[in-house]
């Protein structure tokens, strides 16, 4: 049992996982991405400071929606955040298509199985052998 104190409020209660949030600080949460949510939708060209001030929530908290990939934007919105790795303007998630397509390969290349090493056949070489059967 893991109990600690509110990020928002200071209260103490038993943590489960995600944001060190009490259970009603994360209802007060999810109402506001609700409501931001909705304003986007109502105000499509709006930018990340806009729809922050029209919401009551910081522009931090916006920009970890987007990286978690619970906002998502058309692509002539102004909103954009940068690429983790190349900094692109992307507009949701952590990386850009570039990027993931990077990791990806990179990755199918550790799973790559080792090729053998081939052993020699004892024929191709035509030299004498009675000495190295010892």
């Amino acid at each position: 049992m893991d109990v600690r104190n509110c990020k928002d409020c200071g209260k103490i209660f038993n943590y489960v996982s995600g944001p060190p949030l009490c259970p009603s600080c994360l209802k007060e949460l999810d109402k506001k991405f609700e409501k931001v949510k909705e304003y986007i939708y109502d105000h499509p060209g709006a930018g990340v400071q806009e729809v922050s001030d029209a919401n009551d929530v910081t522009t931090a908290q916006i920009k970890i929606w987007i990286r978690q990939e619970r906002l998502t934007f058309a692509d002539d919105s102004p909103i954009g955040i940068d690429c983790e790795i190349c900094g692109a303007i992307i507009k949701t998630g952590r990386y850009c298509n570039m990027c993931k397509s990077k990791m990806v390969n990179n990755l199918g290349d550790v799973y790559k199985k080792p090729i053998p090493e081939r052993k020699k056949d004892p024929r191709e070489n035509p030299k004498m052998r009675f000495l190295d059967q010892k």
